[in-house]
């Protein structure tokens, strides 16, 4: 039996390891997405005690939150999953734009509780800043939607430091969502010192860093997607990082699981990472994952890998 874990000040309890379903319907993102294999993924989540669910409206866009919706629909278990979707993107003719103005937001809201087919978001993020809301006012306006049970606890995401103290002013931030994995650590400097003194829990995303992380890539492979322009798959670039994988190899082997067991069991050991939401494309992989909970590092070993990545 997995011991959930608190989001934050949040009434909300979450396996650790959580499901990013970002290739379940987001055909903007992954080209020839299979469907079917998607919501596969979902299911084979939530049978095997995974409760935390990551989705949001511009995956697909609005696709994998119809698909993720389906799925609860069938299932019929609810209130065992804690489902967590994020708004803020606006097609204004051709363009996307963020918009964190209270009258969209709980717009954006009313739109993902159709699709989930739900009557309430259990934790709803402002996915990204926009360039005028005082966030304050957008973080108000959730707190409206959280007295009014349609949500139940706040998030923001992608938010620099001045726009999550600014968001944070009256408390009800409960969780942020950021970018950080071991190869982009930038958030130790502040954001995460700043969720662990007001009991925010911070969610990171790309822990995997696209799949860099999990051990499974070589050195003459080539990109044709997402990972192609990112920074950390270029060159010399990249060919370093896969060094520093291997060395997170060693300590996997003794342990007898596989890399991204190892790096995702160690980012649970960093104050305020309460959970993490490793994407999946198949089945398999959601299984794959939940051995992180497997894992016991030493504080030796939790030295060790940072010591790597340092």
């Amino acid at each position: 039996m997995t011991t959930k874990t608190k989001l934050g000040t949040s009434d909300l309890y979450v396996n650790p390891i959580g499901l990013g379903t970002n290739a379940v319907g987001g055909h903007n993102l992954y080209p020839n997405l299979d469907e079917e294999a998607g919501k596969e993924l979902v299911r084979t989540a939530l049978q095997h005690g995974m409760n935390f669910l990551d989705t949001a409206f511009i995956y697909g866009p609005e696709r994998s939150e119809e698909l993720v919706g389906e799925v609860l629909r069938e299932v019929g278990n609810r209130s065992d999953v804690v489902l967590a979707t994020k708004g803020a993107h606006k097609f204004v003719g051709q363009d996307v734009v963020f918009d964190n103005s209270p009258a969209f937001l709980k717009q954006a809201v009313e739109g993902s509780l159709k699709r989930l087919q739900t009557d309430y978001i259990d934790l709803f993020y402002i996915h990204f800043p926009d360039e005028s809301t005082p966030k304050d006012e957008a973080v108000g306006a959730l707190k409206e939607l959280k007295d009014q049970g349609k949500i139940r606890a706040i998030g923001v995401s992608n938010f620099s430091m001045d726009q999550l103290k600014e968001g944070n002013k009256d408390g009800y931030v409960d969780v942020y969502q950021g970018e950080y994995n071991l190869l982009q650590r930038d958030a130790e400097k502040e954001l995460l010192p700043y969720t662990t003194e007001h009991n925010i829990s911070f969610v990171p995303y790309f822990p995997l860093a696209s799949g860099l992380l999990a051990g499974k890539y070589t050195k003459d492979m080539q990109f044709n997607d997402l990972r192609a322009k990112m920074p950390h798959f270029q060159g010399s670039t990249f060919a370093e990082n896969l060094d520093k994988v291997e060395r997170v190899r060693k300590i996997a082997n003794d342990k007898n699981v596989e890399v991204a067991h190892v790096v995702l069991a160690w980012y649970l050991t960093r104050d305020s990472i309460d959970a993490v939401i490793p994407g999946a494309k198949r089945a398999a992989q959601v299984l794959d994952n939940l051995k992180t909970l497997e894992v016991q590092l030493t504080a030796d070993e939790i030295r060790e890998i940072d010591r790597i990545f340092s």
